[in-house]
């Protein structure tokens, strides 16, 4: 039985394919402390419960944070582009539910899934950050 049991698991750990945060082009981020909470009644954050908003803090991960809606679902991610060593141009700007590097190569993530947009084969994924709804606030942590 146990050698069933080590050669399944042994099978499963083959299998796993590897995730962006493997691959070597995708750590110019770091892994820094995030413990954000926003007020949904604050003017600045008064469009976020309705879909398709997102908005931008600023001075939380490694160039700000960007928080997305659905209108069910809130979803926050760092604003540095991950394919970009972090600079003056490598911040996101969103509109609506995309976010695009302010680099020259112009990059596109949807903030829905944190993939890049459009015909480049980017290796890299948004960095993410959990979020829990408690009453009229946004709890974003990792």
């Amino acid at each position: 039985m146990k050698s069933i049991f080590c050669y399944i698991a042994f099978i499963t750990l083959l299998s796993c394919s590897k995730n962006s945060a493997d691959n070597e082009n995708c750590r110019f981020l770091l892994d820094l402390g995030v413990n954000v909470n926003i007020n949904l009644s604050l003017p600045q954050y008064s469009q976020l419960p309705f879909a398709g908003n997102s908005v931008y803090i600023p001075n939380a991960g490694n160039a700000g944070i960007i928080v997305a809606s659905t209108g069910a679902d809130f979803f926050a991610w760092d604003a540095s582009d991950p394919n970009h060593v972090p600079s003056a141009c490598s911040a996101l700007t969103p509109t609506g539910l995309e976010g695009t590097c302010g680099c020259e190569d112009k990059n596109k993530y949807s903030l829905i899934t944190g993939q890049p947009l459009g015909s480049n084969s980017l290796p890299c994924g948004l960095k993410n950050y959990r979020v829990e709804k408690n009453g009229n606030n946004l709890l974003i942590f990792n």
